[in-house]
């Protein structure tokens, strides 16, 4: 889908209409969802429009999707202590859900990217999809209100939150690549980050990891743990090709 191609009158990408079909809601001001779905590349792009891009709304979105997933799971488990309810929020509220339920929904498909990100698939990049769903819901509040935004959350997200709590979630990518590597005869697994962006309230940490010194392997994440995770699985799935 061509998220490049727009409205003359308006300025708003022609598939917006079909999204908001896609996830049963309409926007009542466009522009909201056109600010979600627009990335600072894109912006960066086109400088004389003087655009707005996705970050400030998906600082909002953040705090709206872990306001839901904390008052879900406190009303929902009563027995669970602070500590286990914020392991299970902290499975819930990460890049690797965030990204496969943005992708579910075909969020990449609408996103406005530069021509960098374009070329550099961006469109499927977690890191990527993650800050836009966040950046969606936010649109969702501002637009709809907060009950919106967490009807939304709590349709979207059920199946993650469901497995999250039986534990079955995003299970340790680390450990399994060390099995992995030990039973191929290999030892040596190493994590270093080599880059780091953003301001520290909403830090990008990017993982490399190399197996017996060869690169195997690269991930991102809002925590070194997080991309250190999707470092190891990155490997994983190569290691299954």
């Amino acid at each position: 889908m061509n998220s490049s191609f727009k409205n003359s009158t308006n300025n708003i990408p022609d598939n917006i209409p079909l999204f908001e079909k896609r996830i049963n809601y309409s926007f009542k001001d466009k522009e909201v969802i056109f600010t979600a779905i627009t990335h600072s590349s894109y912006a960066n792009e086109k400088k004389a429009k003087k655009l707005k891009y996705n970050e400030r709304i998906e600082f909002l979105g953040d705090s709206v999707l872990s306001l839901t997933i904390s008052e879900y799971l406190y009303k929902m488990f009563p027995e669970l202590p602070e500590g286990e309810l914020t392991v299970i929020r902290s499975k819930i509220v990460c890049e690797s859900s965030l990204s496969c339920c943005a992708a579910q929904i075909g969020l990449g498909d609408v996103l406005l990217l530069g021509k960098g990100e374009e070329l550099s698939g961006g469109r499927s990049k977690s890191s990527i999809l993650s800050d836009a769903f966040e950046a969606l819901l936010g649109a969702l509040y501002l637009d709809g209100g907060f009950e919106i935004a967490r009807e939304f959350i709590l349709k979207h997200m059920m199946n993650i939150i469901k497995s999250s709590v039986q534990g079955k979630l995003f299970s340790d990518y680390k450990t399994q690549l060390q099995e992995k590597v030990q039973q191929n005869g290999e030892k040596q697994i190493s994590y270093s980050v080599i880059d780091e962006s953003g301001p520290d309230h909403n830090k990008t940490f990017v993982t490399e990891i190399r197996i017996n010194n060869v690169v195997r392997g690269q991930g991102t994440g809002r925590s070194k743990k997080e991309s250190e995770q999707n470092a190891a699985k990155d490997a994983l799935d190569k290691l299954s090709i």
